[in-house]
């Protein structure tokens, strides 16, 4: 039922980037066979625990199929290369060379298996002076641009934060799926002649590529756009404003219609008639007026009183959500966005929905089985897909 249904990835991956691309292809359907090392992916490690394993591999590591190879070994060398002959496409987020120093380089996989696209995730790429660099998730962020701008304005005593979660991990993971689909269709189309290719995804670009237009804007007039907080600085009134309860309601009422909607329900219908606030350019121009008198109304009112209102009002807004929240969330549950999910090695547990639909297939059956054990696979992946040995014999 699944449009990736009979696609084989080989993933040589830990951590983030590289497992959160696979993790996006197997819930697409594709048959995923994550490589780890004998102890298991480090990433098993991280967060909470229960019953002595990984709660958040119980999510990374879904719908995979997970082996334990040890590649400093010429026996777990030989291994992968049999699995890169079988697969369609690899993914792997080592640093730059360090393939090519296990001797499973592009040119020894490409030798076993001419068709394998190979997806490479690093941190500045596989070229360029800093190639070499370590890097993680929160260098992205700030090379690429983004942690420049999280910052509030005027705010100079405490750093930019991070957003919370890695999201240039996550970002290079999309585009790498994206560009594995991508390869492989191109491949395919060419026939019998289609050959392989190699995909260099890196954090830093990957950020770098939701800078919308600020790069042309500082190549031609040379602006540096600059932190804005909450706002939108070419959109008003959209803003975050405080409520009675301490918490906070995020509101977008920049089109014409939904700011004379939302003046109306505030109790300020003057201000619609009020020629500083006739278009969006001049909201923008005057628009810390209107924040404070958003401000002065959110305030007399919890977040979810001062939603309601205005959702009755039709005019785009939300309360700040945390995890909870969603969790609890008629319209997360109504929509299977938040599905209990049965694991084996922690009972039951919530896991996020896939972020796509497709007529006919429900979420539920895009979650197939959580994160298994480290080398759970091992038999059925080394002795019944490529035909090493007896049932139940264990490789590593």
């Amino acid at each position: 039922m699944l449009p990736l249904t009979g696609l084989k990835v080989l993933e040589l991956g830990h951590y983030i980037a590289a497992p959160f691309a696979t993790r996006l292809l197997a819930d697409l359907g594709a048959t995923v066979v994550k490589v780890e090392p004998p102890e298991g992916d480090p990433q098993r490690g991280w967060g909470s625990k229960h019953n002595g394993h990984s709660v958040w591999f119980s999510v990374h590591g879904r719908n995979k199929l997970s082996v334990t190879l040890d590649l400093k070994s010429a026996e777990g060398r030989e291994k992968a290369l049999r699995l890169a002959a079988w697969a369609d496409a690899l993914v792997e987020n080592f640093r730059p060379g360090q393939l090519e120093r296990l001797g499973l380089g592009p040119e020894r996989l490409h030798e076993a298996n001419p068709r394998l696209v190979i997806a490479r995730v690093s941190g500045y790429g596989q070229d360029g002076p800093y190639r070499d660099r370590p890097a993680f998730g929160a260098i992205g962020e700030a090379m690429g641009g983004l942690r420049h701008l999280t910052a509030h304005p005027g705010q100079t005593d405490l750093p930019p934060p991070r957003c919370g979660i890695s999201i240039s991990d996550d970002l290079a993971g999309m585009y790498a799926a994206m560009a594995v689909v991508s390869a492989c269709w191109g491949r395919d189309r060419a026939g019998a002649e289609g050959k392989g290719t190699v995909i260099d995804v890196d954090l830093v670009s990957s950020v770098f590529s939701l800078m919308e237009g600020m790069l042309p804007e500082y190549g031609l007039f040379g602006w540096v756009r600059q932190p804005a907080g909450a706002a939108i600085p070419t959109a008003a009134p959209t803003n975050t404003y405080p409520c009675a309860d301490g918490k906070w309601l995020c509101v977008a009422g920049n089109s014409d219609l939904i700011f004379r909607r939302l003046m109306a329900a505030i109790g300020r219908p003057e201000l619609a008639e009020d020629p500083r606030f006739a278009t969006n350019a001049d909201r923008c121009a005057n628009v810390a007026e209107l924040d404070a008198a958003i401000a002065a109304w959110t305030r007399g009112r919890t977040a979810a009183e001062a939603e309601a209102a205005l959702q009755r009002a039709e005019v785009p807004c939300s309360r700040l959500y945390d995890i909870r929240d969603c969790a609890e969330d008629p319209h997360f549950r109504a929509r299977e966005l938040v599905m209990e999910v049965e694991d084996p090695l922690l009972g039951t547990v919530l896991h996020p929905a896939p972020p796509f639909r497709f007529q006919g297939v429900p979420p539920r059956a895009m979650v197939r089985w959580p994160g298994p054990a480290a080398g759970q696979h091992n038999a059925a992946v080394f002795g019944e897909m490529l035909g090493e040995g007896g049932p139940g014999r264990r490789s590593g």
